[in-house]
């Protein structure tokens, strides 16, 4: 850590939990974003201010006039680009140091699989419950962190996924073996500082859970209303039936 490095970290290098080894640690950290909208765009800022060594960002969406009202990574002149190279200017320009690969396009099976294991964690912030359960699925199966969350109308959930945890729970135990459950803003409409409280979250929880300070973060789902700005958490188990992360009977 160079001199630039000590002024531009000091606030964070003050805090016991941080110190000059936990900003180390964030230097060298490498993080995947999936998904540069509404909750991705607040992940990617707080990450790239934050340090974070390397950035992966994957969307194969273009920015368009509707992304305005709550996607702050973009801007008026970045219609009509790809999601990942107009949030790509917007983090070098907070942070020339900080790497960053961008990926516009969507990623399955092999794919995803050979980006967790790039990376120390994921920060999912995609709006598709079925790419949810697939990134769930590959950062089980490369034994990589998740942080996932979602927001919609007034309302935004949180939840972490550690698969280094013993007995911890993933998301598709939340929802059960046969989950299936879809909704959008799109189509359901959101108001636009909720993804900026449940985006902040995520990155918050990415740190600690790249810092090691993380405790009592898995098998929680936390929930926020906005229209009563309360919070809420719920314990949930892991399932024994789960397709993802439940452990084989022995033949």
């Amino acid at each position: 850590m160079n001199d630039a490095d000590l002024l531009r970290y000091s606030r964070h290098i003050l805090l016991p939990e941080v110190d000059l080894e936990g900003q180390e640690k964030l230097l060298k950290a490498k993080v995947a974003i999936i998904g540069l909208g509404g909750l991705g765009s607040p992940v990617a800022l707080y990450l790239a201010a934050s340090g974070i060594g390397e950035i992966t960002l994957v969307d194969d969406d273009r920015v368009d006039l509707g992304n305005l009202q709550r996607q702050i990574v973009h801007a008026e002149a970045d219609l009509g680009q790809n999601k990942v190279d107009s949030a790509a200017r917007a983090l070098s320009q907070i942070n020339s140091t900080l790497k960053i690969t961008p990926l516009a396009q969507r990623l399955t099976g092999d794919a995803l699989d050979d980006l967790v294991d790039g990376v120390d964690a994921v920060v999912d912030c995609t709006d598709n419950f079925e790419t949810r359960l697939e990134i769930n699925r590959a950062c089980v199966q490369g034994q990589k962190p998740l942080i996932s969350g979602a927001a919609i109308r007034l309302e935004g959930q949180l939840l972490t996924v550690d698969p280094n945890v013993p007995n911890g729970p993933c998301y598709q135990c939340l929802y059960g073996k046969d989950a299936a459950v879809q909704q959008d803003c799109a189509t359901t409409g959101v108001i636009a500082p909720i993804v900026g409280v449940i985006g902040s979250l995520l990155a918050l929880e990415a740190l600690r859970v790249l810092l090691g300070i993380a405790q009592d973060h898995t098998g929680q789902l936390t929930t926020f209303d906005g229209r009563t700005n309360r919070w809420h958490q719920f314990k949930f188990k892991k399932r024994v039936d789960c397709p993802i992360c439940a452990t084989p009977s022995a033949p």
